[in-house]
């Protein structure tokens, strides 16, 4: 879906301790409905899995629906182990994200201000805000592979 498009969330979210990336975007519609959702993930399968989860989730909801969907759903859906936790906290940043990122879009056409950038900041959940430059690198690469750089 093209990012720039009024209708259209884009959420690009990142864990930098495993070096999985995930895009993840919503179509809204007239209504406030997520009438399409297209994703593309960078990592291992837990992380795959989680976002085709979440898409298929999220289709038909309503962005305050969407938005309250917790990772804990989506890793017991999927029997993810603990160490696999992370993915699907990736993929609630991700929804989350699109949303922010819509309502910053759908403001912005109204004529106010837009609300704070789009995509969250891929180092958030890094524990003591170290940054690791492998990981970093990955993710950077995956913005290149997609053109969101």
């Amino acid at each position: 879906m093209p990012k720039t498009d009024v209708d259209v969330g884009t959420g690009l979210v990142g864990a930098p301790a495993c070096g999985d990336v995930m895009k993840l975007q919503i179509r809204v519609d007239d209504n406030g409905i997520i009438s399409d959702v297209k994703f593309k993930t960078f990592g291992c399968g837990s992380a795959i899995a989680s976002s085709s989860y979440m898409t298929e989730r999220v289709k038909g909801l309503s962005l305050e629906e969407a938005g309250k969907i917790k990772n804990t759903e989506i890793a017991k859906e999927l029997c993810l182990p603990p160490v696999k936790l992370h993915c699907s906290m990736l993929a609630e940043d991700a929804i989350r994200s699109a949303i922010k990122d819509y309502k910053s879009k759908r403001k912005t056409a109204q004529g106010k201000a837009p609300l704070s950038p789009s995509f969250l900041n891929p180092t958030k959940r890094l524990i003591g805000g170290h940054r690791c430059l492998d990981c970093l690198k990955h993710i950077y690469l995956f913005c290149l592979y997609f053109h969101l750089v």
